[in-house]
């Protein structure tokens, strides 16, 4: 059995989202990147006054590039 373009773009998608997180105890339930305390809304700000994804992952170790593209999916997701 084999898996359409649309299932493996599905796939991906689920993958990344389940890197956001909310917790009630951890920045009053604000999606954060999960194992950290790194909010999505940090994220996005970062990429919006410039910051380039090299410099992100530079900054704060641990993070990945699919960390941040998880971020953006979040925001896009979640504002249709």
């Amino acid at each position: 059995m084999g898996y359409t373009r649309e299932r493996v773009a599905l796939m991906a998608t689920k993958a990344l989202l389940e890197r956001i997180t909310r917790d009630p105890r951890v920045l009053a339930g604000q999606p954060v990147l999960r194992g950290t305390r790194l909010s999505v809304a940090y994220i996005l700000r970062l990429l919006a006054s410039g910051a380039t994804v090299e410099e992100i992952l530079q900054e704060y170790e641990g993070l990945t590039t699919e960390d941040i593209q998880a971020c953006l999916l979040f925001a896009a997701e979640t504002r249709e």
